[in-house]
């Protein structure tokens, strides 16, 4: 178990914390690309921060504080212009980058807007996502992991508001054991209890292992029966891409779950898929962007699905995980190394260093 303190301290990601200050060191993305088409300025929680994303007349990405400095209006309901962002309340202009261009009601040859600034950030689209970054300069590349560029794929980006903590999420990719239990025993029961046959055959986890790479936490996975010699979840498994995204599948059907925190008991989670197109097919023209539920309309979670199952551990946690009462075991030593990974790795920022990745 945790101390109540050290619970905090992994899991606090607003401004001033220091694993909000690790956390801000990383790209995240925000949006879908199609939702910014369909409305040019959205309001988005990222990190603790209450903000908005807009794409000017222009075309260009702009994110900037929500809170207009002037009355407190949301500029999530601004007007979107060739230069900036417009207030709807009484049509201050702020540019891309946070700088007051316009105040319409101030005399002409006032200069009160010139020390009017709210918070901007840098902001990119890759993979038909829009991406953030709510660090320090200087700003790191937006990594170019290989499912967001790769030209022969098609994609769908599926979407989670969880009302929970990012962290118990993560740790569930560090826990290969729960396959067995979670989405084999009691997924066969869920299947049982609604008149269906088996979906999947329980096998033993023979032996886990993690392996810490320049970028994140290879885990790996022996079931009985399985040959160490030949099984890919042995020799390669998955890759944890520090510190927010499990990577899964294969050259052909890869996909990335990317967990991000928007606060402290909320987190935003893409379902980031994509297929290989078949030779000659035409290029895919719209990203679907559909929304998967954790909870039917009758208030019981969805348990009937493998993604259901996950989220289903991961809510009934808590907004956030009690770890001070936990039990961890022989079998929690990817959790454990995750853990300290992210403690190692505050440590550094804290010193003034660079984090991993």
């Amino acid at each position: 178990m945790l101390s109540n303190e050290l619970n905090e301290r992994l899991t606090q990601v607003g401004p001033g914390t220091p694993m909000g200050a690790l956390l801000r060191r990383y790209w995240f993305p925000i949006a879908r690309t199609p939702e910014l088409d369909a409305e040019p300025v959205l309001a988005i929680t990222l990190l603790g921060e209450n903000l908005a994303l807009f794409r000017s007349e222009s075309g260009a990405l702009g994110l900037v504080a929500q809170r207009c400095p002037h009355r407190g209006a949301s500029l999530a309901y601004g007007i979107p212009e060739d230069d900036g962002l417009r207030c709807p309340y009484h049509g201050w202009k702020f540019g891309r980058g946070g700088q007051c261009l316009e105040q319409p009601a101030e005399p002409a040859d006032s200069s009160f807007k010139d020390r009017i600034k709210v918070p901007a950030y840098p902001v990119q689209e890759l993979g038909g996502l829009i991406w953030a970054y709510l660090g320090p300069e200087p700003v790191p590349l937006l990594p170019r992991w290989d499912i967001l560029v790769r030209d022969e794929l098609d994609r769908s980006i599926g979407v989670t508001h969880l009302p929970c903590n990012w962290l118990q999420i993560m740790e569930n990719s560090m826990d290969p054991i729960h396959f067995e239990w979670l989405h084999a025993v009691y997924g066969n029961y869920v299947n049982k209890r609604q008149g269906k046959p088996a979906a999947m055959t329980p096998r033993k986890h023979e032996e886990i292992a993690f392996d810490v790479f320049e970028y994140g936490i290879y885990k790996r996975r022996l079931l009985e029966g399985e040959d160490p010699a030949t099984s890919e979840d042995w020799l390669t498994g998955h890759p944890v891409i520090f510190p927010y995204i499990l990577a899964v599948g294969d050259h052909t059907r890869p996909t990335l779950q990317i967990r991000v925190p928007m606060d402290d008991t909320h987190t935003l989670h893409y379902w980031y898929r994509a297929d290989l197109r078949a030779p000659g097919a035409p290029r895919q023209t719209s990203i679907p962007i559909p929304e998967v539920p954790y909870v039917h309309r009758n208030g019981r979670l969805v348990v009937e699905t493998i993604n259901g199952q996950d989220m289903m551990a991961w809510v009934t946690q808590g907004a956030v995980s009690d770890r001070t009462t936990e039990r961890l075991g022989t079998s929690d030593k990817g959790v454990i190394l995750y853990r300290n990974l992210l403690l190692e790795q505050m440590a550094k920022v804290e010193r003034g260093e660079d984090p991993m990745g």
